[in-house]
């Protein structure tokens, strides 16, 4: 991922950016960070980028050209297909948030546009700007140092940046949740002593008592925040009646990727936040109202329907008719879920080495790179694009299993957390690397505290008795992906 912050002032954001974690992260080409200066475009012989506001007022406003010019420069070289976005940042424009900035971390390139004196010309904004961001209520001087937090603060999200890859998922705001607070030696400080429970060793009771006080911290200090929280618990505690059924709208909450769009103690509605995928739910379908254009959560559903092709999964067949008619959507597949109800890691039993170094059989197992797209492609049987597979390998979500080099097999994580897009070369069928591969995935979402599911095609009966064979619960009933024909 590159930053691009075009500035009049590039020496103050090079030398702000360029150490600790950030600095670290372009040193090891992780990501990329330039300062382009404004001042460089002008044409104005004197080297001015500013002028009187029409109309009258006090102060200088940036001029349109110097700044257009510069956008331009970044914008004519970077690849056509990639994911940019030009941020302009001003008290003027949304608050600046955590979701915001996981947002911006799927980008390929960020242009931040920093004004200064009385702001930009309003004509070269509405050209270039994709987004107006605001870090807080309060006017500073320029824009680089609103600039700068959000350069750290996606910076940290983009894999591989931070050495810790659980820091960014436990940290303060995570799941609407304040950090808990933390202690280092020595033990007693000015007569405060460390809490005895973190001194216990005993993983568990420590894991109870940060999470109590994340929660009470939440409370005292961010209402806000932990009236969220209190939501997704209510409806994580009313989906958990049919945990099997439901396990892909629990682990959507449980990773904190859940959005609540609507619900009533009855009904659910969430948005995955990542893959943008719609999951509903409802308590009794038999009070349906008789007419689909009378259900609630439907009208809401052709309102976001108006922004763009939505994907819906339902967890109740009586649905399917409601949304065919009412949203024009089709059932894609029908799957049963496939949950590790275990805390335990699944057995190796000789299939692999937990350390992923060759077996005796000659099989190794490893993250695939980009080189292998290709081959991921041209022998999937099932229809995922070429670019939703860029994407899961890009992510370091994908695994193969090789023999002598060349790949055997393959397994990843789809973006909305279940294990899938399972496959095995024909050559190399019957020697149990789909076991192999799918006990991998298994044991890497539990040390990462996630519960280990998959969904499997109702007519896929070879991957449902895999399931069973590893120790995994199968829902009684399928869940439903709904999309445009």
């Amino acid at each position: 991922m590159n930053f691009h912050i075009l500035t009049l002032f590039p020496e103050m954001v090079m030398q702000g950016l360029m150490t600790s974690i950030t600095g670290r992260a372009v040193q090891q080409n992780k990501i990329g960070i330039e300062a382009v200066n404004i001042r460089d475009f002008t044409t104005d012989k004197h080297g001015k980028v500013d002028d009187y506001p029409y109309g009258g007022g006090a102060g200088m406003l940036m001029q349109a050209q110097p700044v257009y010019d510069a956008c331009r420069s970044v914008l004519d070289r970077l690849p056509v297909s990639g994911i940019r976005r030009v941020i302009y940042v001003t008290p003027q424009g949304t608050p600046f948030t955590q979701k915001k900035a996981q947002e911006l971390a799927k980008c390929d390139d960020l242009l931040i546009l920093c004004g200064h004196y009385e702001g930009i010309d309003e004509r070269v904004l509405e050209e270039v700007v994709t987004d107006y961001i605001s870090i807080g209520d309060y006017v500073l001087t320029g824009g680089e140092l609103a600039a700068m937090v959000i350069v750290d603060a996606v910076a940290r999200l983009v894999p591989e940046v931070l050495n810790n890859e659980q820091s960014a998922e436990t940290e303060s705001f995570h799941g609407n949740l304040l950090e808990y607070p933390q202690y280092s030696r020595p033990e007693i400080w000015h007569d405060r002593a460390v809490p005895p429970v973190l001194l216990s060793g005993n993983q568990k009771e420590i894991g109870i008592w940060r999470k109590g006080q994340a929660v009470k911290r939440t409370k005292e200090r961010r209402p806000d925040l932990y009236q969220r929280y209190e939501t997704l618990e209510k409806c994580k505690n009313f989906l958990m009646r049919q945990k099997l059924l439901h396990i892909d709208m629990i682990e959507c909450i449980n990773r904190c990727r859940a959005e609540v769009i609507y619900w009533d103690g009855k009904e659910l509605l969430l948005r995955e936040q990542k893959s943008g995928v719609f999951f509903h739910t409802r308590e009794n379908v038999m009070d349906l109202p008789a007419k689909p254009e009378e259900w609630k959560v439907g009208k809401m559903l052709v309102k976001e329907q108006k922004r763009g092709r939505i994907c819906l999964v339902v967890h109740q067949e009586q649905m399917i008719p409601y949304v065919e008619q009412l949203l024009s959507l089709q059932v894609s597949v029908s799957c049963y879920q496939a949950v590790c109800t275990r805390k335990e890691k699944l057995p190796v039993r000789g299939l692999y080495r937990p350390d992923t170094m060759e077996t005796v059989s000659g099989y190794v197992i490893k993250p695939l790179d980009m080189e292998l797209l290709p081959q991921v492609v041209s022998n999937y049987d099932g229809d995922l694009s070429k670019e939703y597979f860029q994407n899961r390998i890009a992510e370091g979500q994908m695994k193969g299993v090789f023999c002598d080099g060349s790949m055997a097999g393959f397994i990843g994580q789809h973006d909305e957390g279940s294990i899938g897009m399972l496959q095995i070369l024909p050559e190399h069928r019957g020697k149990k690397l789909a076991q192999v591969l799918e006990t991998v995935m298994v044991n890497e979402a539990l040390e990462r505290g996630e519960i280990p599911y998959a969904q499997i095609r109702v007519e896929n009966k070879a991957s449902l008795s895999l399931q069973e064979k590893l120790g995994l619960c199968i829902s009684k009933a399928p869940v439903y992906w709904m999309e445009s024909v």
